[in-house]
This record gives C-alpha cells, structure tokens and sequence, in this order.
C-alpha cells in the first residue's frame, strides 16, 4: 500500500528488523527512583508488571468499566496495610451516584473465636477470616435479584465484626470490595478474584504507609512502640510482604495521593 501524502516513509535500520523480541521473563526490572532520596519507593516495575496509573487514570478506568458493565460492576480493592484501601474505595464510592463499599474485614473471625484457636495475636493473616463466608457474599452481589444483601462490618473500636449493616440494593450499579488478599493465588482467596471484574492494587511510599499504619495502632490503644513493632516486623509486616507479592495479578496498580504533611 502506498503512504498517504502527509505520511513519511521511515526505512529501519537492518539490523532493527532483525533483531530477537525482548523476553519478558529475562528482562531486567525498570526501578523507579526518587530524585530526594536516592531509592526507589515503590516495587520494581517489570515488562510483565500491570500497568501504574495515578488517581485520575483510574477514574477513567472505572468510566469504562461502567459503560461496559450492563447491569453491576464488582470492583476489588487490595494493597497492604496502611495503603489507603478503605478511604480510596469510599472516595470512588462518594462519586458515583449509587454504589456501595463492602469491606473483607467485616469477615474477620470475631475477637473470641480467634482467642478460642491460639490466633488472636495474628489477627489479620489470611487464617483469621471467614473466607468461605465472604465468597459467598461476593457470589450473592454478583448476582443481583430482587431482595437487598446485607454485608458486616469490621469496627475498630470494637475490634470485631458485626452482622448486616451494609445494604446492597438491587439498584445498586456498582460495588467496590476492599480487602488484603483479593489477589491471593492460594487456597479458596483464590476464588475471590474470580468474582470481580477488576482488582486494582493500591499503594503508596512505604514510609508512608508505615506511618499511617503506626498512627492508626497507636489512635486505638497501643503504645508508641507497641504500634511500630506490630507494623514493622510483626503481623502486619507479615502480611505486607505477602500482599506485596500478589501485586503482579492486578489488573492495574494505582499509585494514590498523599497529604501535604505526608510527603
């Protein structure tokens, strides 16, 4: 075919034409680096990354869900501790005319419960949720009748769930699931993926979400030392650096805002 008159035939160079495809799998990593400090604070990001996004990328991303969702869209949230999941997903929840936030923690075992099986000082892990219960409920919204579906709720001042106080009508067009381990790979959260149209991963500087998790221990009762070992090398680091290596099964990582006083 010939070039259209505005276009300019570009000849490649042979030995562009004939070199070998980049593996993926070999490539090495793109490390993002922070100018301030010297270190990247975020992941590496490699050929076979999901694609980053800021806030606004990812409010055109949830348009086009909705324009090709005919009836409800599941949208889940993950990302580790202290991320932002919580306070993102009720943002997208605030700006869209009827939608609904259920969150996986109100599917943690109750305080006794995990007393009764020698969890309670992991409360958080991946054992210490009613997982079963909670793809249940994801099934249900998926199929959305005539009748309203009651979700719990996780109260930090209580430190336990508590039964149905989340509606999802059946109007209701969108529902966004915020939760650790949506895109865990093993054992039945592996099915929680499969219930969503879209898992994003969320995230910010790690000393940032550190921060956030320490502030939030030490604003219901633990000490100031207390707070940062449970952060930092006990159960919650734990769990970061698990969800952190479920990131790569997101459909897209969004990369949130922080406060003035954050950065």
């Amino acid at each position: 075919m010939s070039a259209a008159p505005d276009e300019v035939p570009i000849a490649l160079p042979e030995e562009a034409v004939q070199a070998d495809p980049v593996d993926a799998s070999t490539a090495p990593p793109v490390v993002l680096v922070d100018p301030a400090t010297g270190c990247s604070p975020y992941p590496p990001v490699t050929p076979t990354s999901p694609p980053v996004v800021d806030e606004v990328g990812a409010w055109h991303r949830l348009l086009d869900l909705m324009a090709r969702s005919p009836e409800r869209a599941v949208l889940g949230i993950a990302g580790a501790p202290g991320a932002g999941k919580t306070t993102y997903a009720d943002y997208l929840a605030g700006c869209w005319f009827d939608a609904t936030v259920v969150g996986m923690d109100g599917f943690h075992l109750a305080q006794s419960a995990l007393t009764r099986l020698g969890r309670s000082a992991r409360k958080g892990a991946p054992d210490t949720f009613d997982v079963v219960g909670y793809l249940t409920l994801l099934r249900r919204i998926r199929r959305p009748g005539d009748e309203t579906v009651w979700a719990p709720e996780f109260r930090r001042d209580l430190e336990d769930p508590i039964a149905a106080v989340v509606p999802i009508r059946p109007s209701t067009r969108l529902v966004i699931t915020e939760g650790n381990y949506l895109l865990l790979p093993e054992g039945p959260w592996a099915q929680a993926r499969e219930f969503c149209d879209e898992v994003w991963y969320v995230e910010v500087p790690e000393r940032v979400r550190v921060a956030r998790l320490v502030a939030r221990h030490e604003a219901y009762g633990r000490s100031r030392a207390q707070a940062r070992a449970r952060a930092t090398v006990g159960v919650d680091a734990e769990n970061a650096e698990l969800i952190a290596t479920t990131r790569a099964r997101a459909d897209v990582v969004v990369t949130l805002s922080m406060a003035e006083e954050e950065m």
